[in-house]
């Protein structure tokens, strides 16, 4: 049977005593995928009596993303981060568990810093998202899934805001989201995935604030003369 491929993976690495090389990130940027690396796993707690080093914490690890640009094998995955962290004279064995995202990349990406849903219901230690380290411009906004209904309220946003504001085209529309967005809880994300096959609806409120726009004008042309004569 042939082996199952995806483009998104996870995987573990161990930095003590596994062969980890100090310029180890150095070496992942090297594959050129995008790769977003956990903050130190090192207060994870072990179950009773099954701590690390004689502690109560489990062995310090980093949890990590991997984007393939293709789909291919976990295998496939292993091989290469392996061989890109290894050398003639040091095997590297701190690569562990290399798998198939099953879920969103969103959640898995909030699992780093272990405040995804699972991890916050079992009062997992919460690491500072500050921490976590993007390679080869790795952008969790790409892999976050917007659903349909979340995308129809946020058009019908956009659209009340070219009427309320006579936006005329699309440049005048970005630009407005790229500075007030946030206060209306729009993201660029979310714009782009919104408006993506949204074009000709949003063409007719262009067109009908351009003739506001005009119509507009006309009228205070129209009034000046009047003033005037």
């Amino acid at each position: 049977m042939a082996k199952e491929k995806s483009r998104y993976f996870t995987f573990l690495l161990y930095p003590d005593g596994d062969g980890l090389p100090a310029d180890w990130q150095d070496r992942l940027e090297k594959i050129g995928v995008p790769i977003a690396i956990s903050p130190l796993h090192d207060k994870d707690k072990a179950k009773a009596g099954k701590g690390w080093n004689g502690t109560q914490f489990k062995k310090p690890h980093y949890h990590c993303i991997y984007i393939a640009k293709n789909p291919v094998t976990s295998e496939s995955v292993r091989n290469k981060i392996k061989a890109i962290l290894s050398s003639e004279k040091v095997e590297c064995k701190a690569v562990a568990n290399v798998q198939i995202v099953r879920e969103s990349v969103e959640n898995v990406y909030l699992y780093l810093t272990h405040e995804s849903k699972d991890a916050k219901a079992k009062a997992k230690h919460v690491y500072d998202k500050k921490d976590i380290v993007h390679i080869n411009n790795f952008d969790i906004e790409r892999y976050i899934t917007i659903d349909v209904e979340t995308k129809s309220e946020t058009l019908k946003t956009l659209l009340q805001i070219i009427r309320a504001y006579s936006i005329p085209n699309i440049f005048v529309l970005h630009d407005f989201i790229d500075e007030h967005g946030s206060d209306y809880g729009i993201d660029m994300n979310l714009y782009f995935s919104t408006i993506e096959t949204k074009t000709g609806l949003l063409r007719l409120y262009f067109d009908g604030a351009y003739q506001q726009i005009n119509q507009k004008k006309e009228l205070e042309q129209v009034r000046s003369k009047l003033d005037d004569e």
